[in-house]
């Protein structure tokens, strides 16, 4: 397949973005604050696969977790992770450092509500903790609570987190990590049973929305909580329709059938500007896309990989991908090669590391050094009678990635590389990736956490989401210093190293970061997007007063 396809010109893109921009900052400045009512609908390519906090996955459950239910203290606009700068209380209104920094006392909000009228606990803080850090479940967070020791309850209202040495983010790790959870709905039932219980399906939590239905393959609806301590959510409603791909979902966009979609492609970009009803939100997302490679056997781990468990074919693999090229086909404007295990936005240095370069001629060299030849003349590489050959993973709801694949695979084919799509409904793919680790390469997507602490759950070598099993100890040090200096010089240093070192040992090929318009219906006013989530704001989010239609019509009916 030619990489040369046609696209959209990068100054449209932009204009256009740009346009929607200004028009979403007038109507945010002419809309009346206490404008109440109406019903958002979300259309999403995928369904969740929980919407019990600790083991949520996936953009889609994140956004109904995020609303339904809330953290001790909500991080600020900026982001920022060192010390408790710029947080704003949530279920704790207040909080107190002892005088050696080891330990946090979080006072609770005397009038937070559980959406079933219980009163919020200390208690219910402290389980939370529990099963965050269960060894019953599978919980990708637990790698970045190693610092906390434990949670106590001095009194009903006043929960103390105990840590095990003074940080940097200690304050970010006991609040951003963690949603709570109603200990009086949950603490009889089973650690081992939780991933099955009902309340997967049907949360309580204390959000400013709570849930009402979760219709299989259909729709989850949540709406405003009318007591909620903090007020309740300026919509009446929002439902999630669940599509089942990507295509379907843009489908119900454009007919009028949803309000919101939460990532577009490049081609539809010109039709959201050529509909009305519809305008363009930017948003910077902090994700980032990667092909990564399995360093153990994936039937014996405790062997390395016959193909990527040696750093001369992993190197080669990245030396004979144009990342440059990839980037523009897929995302035309819309991205740019990744750097790193992270975005450019947590990278302190980016000029600090030097990346590999497109080099086929050198990749065709590593190969062979490594004892990959053709030797029967068949144009596909092999040693000792086994080719060079391998499958990669994709998810089927990112068409994105599926054409990735295809790229890369006719990149690979350059060298002397097998490389076969293999597409996965999400769940099948969750599991072969993140359950059981049952590939050889996959085509991946992280949204890390902001402050970089989620290289302790991705990259690291004990991280819980650390799927190629890449484990370097030189790099876990350098993380290790990076992360607990309170020196941001000495800290940018560290970092460069840890990044130089990461690439260097190429457990995966960094592909793309990428900008993530939204598309919206222009009835509704928004708060600004936060990297970290769109969803951050939506209690917040509102109809224009001059735009309300009736939504009776498709069938939706009265809040209740």
């Amino acid at each position: 397949m030619r990489l040369s396809q046609p696209r959209w010109p990068a100054s449209v893109l932009c204009c256009t973005i740009a346009f929607a921009l200004v028009a979403c900052a007038g109507s945010e400045r002419a809309a009346d604050a206490g404008e109440t009512g109406g019903t958002l609908i979300v259309t999403v390519p995928a369904e969740p696969n929980t919407l019990f906090p600790p083991l949520g996955s996936g953009t889609q459950g994140a956004a109904i977790i995020g609303v339904l239910f809330d953290r001790l203290a909500e991080i600020g606009d900026g982001l920022e992770t060192y010390g408790d700068r710029g947080f704003q209380p949530r279920l704790a209104t207040s909080w107190t450092w002892a005088n050696d920094s080891l330990s946090i006392a979080f006072a609770l909000d005397s009038l937070s509500r559980w959406h079933d009228g219980q009163p919020v606990t200390a208690e219910d803080v402290r389980y939370t903790f529990r099963v965050y850090t269960s060894d019953s479940l599978v919980v990708d967070n637990k790698s970045l609570l190693g610092n906390i020791d434990s949670v106590s309850v001095r009194d009903p209202r006043t929960a103390v987190f105990w840590f095990k040495r003074r940080m940097p983010r200690q304050f970010y790790d006991a609040t951003y990590h963690m949603y709570v959870l109603p200990s009086h709905l949950l603490d009889t039932i089973s650690m081992t049973k939780l991933e099955s219980a009902p309340f997967g399906r049907r949360p309580v939590g204390t959000g400013r929305f709570r849930f009402v239905r979760w219709e299989p393959g259909q729709r989850i609806e949540i709406i405003a909580d009318t007591a909620n301590s903090r007020g309740r959510a300026l919509l009446d409603r929002v439902i999630w329709s669940i599509a089942p791909d990507f295509g379907s979902s843009t489908v119900k966009l454009f007919a009028g059938e949803a309000d919101f979609l939460e990532q577009l492609r490049p081609e539809n970009l010109a039709q959201v500007a050529r509909t009305p009803s519809l305008r363009l939100i930017d948003n910077r997302t902090l994700s980032y896309g990667f092909l990564g490679f399995n360093l153990r056997d994936r039937k014996n781990p405790s062997r390395p990989n016959a193909i990527f468990g040696d750093p001369r074919v992993r190197r080669a693999l990245h030396m004979a991908v144009d990342r440059e090229r990839l980037v523009r086909n897929v995302f035309d404007s819309l991205g740019m090669v990744a750097l790193a295990p992270a975005p450019r936005a947590l990278i302190p240095d980016t000029a600090a590391f030097k990346q590999l370069p497109y080099d086929v001629a050198t990749a065709n060299v590593l190969l062979d050094s490594a004892g990959w030849r053709d030797s029967d003349r068949d144009g596909v590489r092999d040693r000792d009678g086994v080719p060079l050959a391998f499958d990669i993973l994709i998810p089927s709801s990112s068409t994105s990635r599926q054409r990735y694949a295809v790229l890369l695979q006719e990149q690979y084919r350059v060298i002397g590389v097998k490389a076969t799509p293999k597409a996965l409904e999400n769940n099948a793919w969750d599991e072969a990736v993140y359950d059981r680790q049952a590939f050889d390469a996959y085509l991946g997507a992280w949204q890390p956490s902001p402050g970089l602490v989620g290289l302790l759950q991705t990259w690291a070598s004990r991280g819980s989401s650390n799927t190629g099993r890449y484990a370097s100890p030189v790099f876990d040090a350098l993380l290790d210093s990076a992360l607990t200096t309170f020196d941001p010089t000495t800290s940018r240093r560290y970092w460069a190293r840890a990044f130089q070192q990461i690439d260097d040992d190429v457990p995966a090929v960094w592909l793309y970061e990428q900008r993530s318009p939204v598309a919206i219906s222009r009835r509704f006013i928004t708060t600004p997007l936060r990297a970290d989530g769109w969803f951050v704001g939506l209690a917040d989010w509102r109809v224009d007063p001059a735009q309300r239609i009736d939504r009776d019509r498709i069938g939706l009916g009265t809040p209740r």
